[in-house]
């Protein structure tokens, strides 16, 4: 009566259950992994498994196997680190992202009378809903860090990250000694007209027009955002003074080259910019912003529309 219902238990599990000795032969073989590999009890048992099943890892299956007989103790790997030892189906949506059922695996130790492992029974668990849901939950949670990282108007990043990534700049040259970065910042020259001449929408879309102009100008490695108002910042990692010039001068001939269309109304724009080099040598790297703000500063005194790299005669 106990040996049949251990049989039952193990046929109508809803878990993948087979043994295996030392010589890696199948000595069990459940329902659950009979319906899910299409291959029968009888046609399992006594077979090599890696022969059954040549697409199985073999170097990492029998080296996790081969662990149980020598240390006599249990062993686990999750979905996380494997996501599956069994290429088998599932049933959930495909729009959950994954190819075959997601496996956590047990590998536990069969002791003989006499204490010596003799066999591993490895238990397969289908865990294909808890992945598609931990994978979405940190899609979402990517999502919503990316998305608190953008200026909602313009959709690029705001000026929190700037400053995160700023830092992280600093912190880069105090491992790397040649490193160095450079900032430029600009702003719109009166913009404040165009609000008052055309309306907040209107200047709404002056500032999405300005970011996406500026984004085909950029390196993959460039970071750029929305410092505040119509000011916008660009860290330019690994790019001296005269390559961040080229740049911003770059930008500013984008700028200023069209104008902005606004229903049937051309906005003629245009932007000052200044910019500064922050190195590894320099005694307080934090003033680059406070040098660009300054460079910035003189562009605008000096007649707008214009680009000037800091100096520290600007300062008389």
């Amino acid at each position: 009566m106990q040996q049949r219902l251990c049989d039952f238990i193990v046929n109508e599990v809803g878990v993948g259950i087979f043994s295996l000795d030392r010589e890696y032969r199948i000595l069990l073989w459940n329902r659950f992994m009979a319906q899910h590999s299409g291959i029968s009890a009888e046609q399992a048992i006594g077979a090599n498994l890696f022969e059954l099943f040549p697409e199985l890892p073999q170097k990492w299956l029998s080296k996790k196997i081969e662990s149980v007989f020598v240390l006599k103790n249990f062993a686990f790997t999750s979905w996380e680190q494997r996501p599956y030892l069994f290429k088998f189906p599932h049933n959930r949506p495909i729009t959950g992202g994954m190819d075959f059922m997601q496996q956590n695996t047990t590998f536990m130790p069969v002791r003989n009378e006499s204490g010596e492992v003799d066999a591993v029974t490895v238990n397969l668990f289908d865990v294909t809903d808890n992945a598609i849901a931990q994978n979405l939950l940190q899609e979402a949670m990517g999502k919503l860090e990316e998305y608190s990282n953008r200026d909602g108007l313009t959709g690029i990043y705001n000026r929190r990250y700037l400053d995160t990534r700023f830092t992280q700049e600093l912190e880069r040259m105090s491992r790397y000694q040649a490193a160095f970065f450079t900032v430029i910042l600009f702003d719109l020259d009166r913009f404040k007209q165009v609000n008052d001449n055309y309306g907040h929408v209107a200047g709404d879309e002056v500032l999405r027009v300005v970011a996406s102009r500026v984004l085909t100008t950029l390196r993959d490695t460039d970071i750029f955002g929305r410092y505040g108002g119509e000011e916008f910042m660009l860290l330019l990692p690994q790019t001296d003074l005269a390559g961040a010039e080229i740049a911003a001068e770059r930008i500013r001939v984008i700028l200023c080259d069209q104008p902005v269309q606004f229903g049937e109304t051309k906005i003629i724009i245009s932007a000052s910019l200044g910019l500064s080099e922050c190195h590894s040598g320099a005694a307080e790297p934090q003033k680059v912003i406070e040098e660009a703000d300054m460079a910035l500063y003189f562009s605008k005194q000096n007649g707008r529309n214009r680009v000037t790299v800091y100096s520290p005669e600007i300062n008389s």
